[in-house]
């Protein structure tokens, strides 16, 4: 949920699915904001809404291709990039809203943990001290 303004394609095609979707989406940000679309949002509540991405961190962006979210988080990774953010962009090729979650023994929700996971220790594991030289 990076977008309250659910303006973009994906945002209007993925609808009635039974998962995370369009009217889930637009509830969502009704819950969080109260009146979501105006331009008092800020980039805080809503990240989409942010003029200046630099200097934010490293960003993994997974995100199905019959998402609702795939389109805000396309966007949002090409403007983090475009910012001079690293970012590792994943388009999975048919999957929806958390496919991971519903068919966890599928090989795209296997791939996706395992890449996750690889991202996270690269990002967020120590690298072991060195001995001081004496």
């Amino acid at each position: 949920m990076l977008d309250d303004r659910n303006t973009t394609d994906s945002s209007r095609e993925i609808t009635d699915i039974g998962i995370w979707d369009r009217a889930t989406n637009l509830l969502a940000w009704q819950a969080i904001l109260g009146h979501p679309g105006t331009e008092d949002v800020t980039p805080y509540a809503a990240p989409a809404r942010a003029s200046d991405l630099a200097g934010l961190p490293p960003t993994f962006v997974g995100v199905g291709e019959l998402d609702v979210f795939r389109d805000e988080n396309l966007d949002y990774a090409s403007r983090l990039r475009a910012h001079g953010v690293d970012v590792q962009l994943h388009l999975y090729p048919g999957e929806y809203h958390a496919f991971d979650l519903f068919a966890p023994q599928s090989h795209l929700a296997e791939s996706f943990r395992h890449t996750l996971h690889d991202y996270l220790v690269r990002h967020f594991t120590k690298a072991p001290a060195t001995p001081a030289a004496s």
